[in-house]
């Protein structure tokens, strides 16, 4: 399985720095997920794992090689990055995009071979879209065409896929969907996950590891159990909040504080009248 990490990270665009001497290590065969704020440097993090963002300073590691030193297919090959809302080419179909995932595996030379075909196919399978592999992608509901792109990246049969919010612009059933697939991935093959993910309560549902980031420093990093504390959702998100016990799963939830609709208050309300 392969290892993932960054060493004194600097990230940035232009002059302006959003990532200052980070040291990340991602663990093996669990899924981790990014939290923070908007802004903080997340989305950043995650392309630079990717080495779609070159550093300013500081090195990512892929299997403790410098992951700038090495060729593209060679990483492509251990590292799938699934970004926010990517897009399809017009009429493109569901088999058509998800067989781009045997990119990396190919040639000029060499011929369509049936172990590229059979990754195609259990990619499909997987992601439960084999019955959609002649649908055109744009002619997909959001919860389908994000299984599509998920499926392209299994389809380059690599331990670790990343995801930059992958449940972005879902309706509440389609983002359980997806990050239940995600989960099966992890617990039934063994896939290194690691995601950035916006809504506290389902990241702490999913995620065996959380890293929170502010500052352009990590704030602090452990499974949600250790670090999701009042105190954190006020630093980090500047937020004040309550913290329970989903009833259901035992992880952590979070109530925000604020205005809102009270229940014993409409009831009171009501017997007056």
């Amino acid at each position: 399985m392969h290892s993932l990490s960054a060493k004194d990270l600097t990230l940035g665009y232009g002059e302006t720095v959003i990532i200052d001497g980070l040291d990340i290590e991602i663990p093996k065969g669990e899924i981790t997920v990014l939290i923070g704020g908007n802004g903080c440097g997340k989305s950043t993090l995650l392309r630079s794992l990717a080495r779609l963002l070159k550093p300013k300073s500081g090195n990512v590691l892929l299997n403790g090689e410098e992951i700038a030193k090495m060729k593209t297919k060679e990483i492509a090959k251990k590292l799938a990055i699934l970004p926010q809302s990517p897009v399809t080419p017009e009429g493109l179909t569901v088999y058509e995009l998800v067989k781009q995932g045997r990119h990396p595996h190919r040639s000029i030379m060499k011929q369509w071979t049936k172990e590229d075909e059979d990754a195609v196919q259990q990619a499909l399978e997987s992601t439960n879209i084999l019955h959609l592999q002649d649908r055109a992608v744009d002619s997909l509901s959001g919860g389908q065409r994000q299984r599509a792109w998920i499926a392209l990246t299994l389809a380059q049969q690599t331990d670790i896929i990343l995801l930059d919010e992958p449940t972005t612009y879902l309706d509440m059933t389609h983002q359980i969907e997806i990050l239940d697939l995600l989960f099966d991935l992890n617990e039934q093959k063994g896939h290194t996950v690691v995601m950035v993910l916006h809504d506290l309560n389902l990241a702490s549902r999913y995620a065996h590891h959380m890293v929170a980031v502010k500052d352009k420093k990590i704030y602090a990093q452990g499974t949600p159990e250790d670090i999701i504390t009042c105190e954190l959702v006020h630093d980090v998100f500047q937020m004040k909040c309550n913290i329970s016990c989903d009833p259901i799963f035992g992880t952590p939830v979070c109530v925000p504080h604020g205005k809102g609709r009270s229940v014993g208050a409409n009831q009171k309300k009501r017997a007056a009248i």
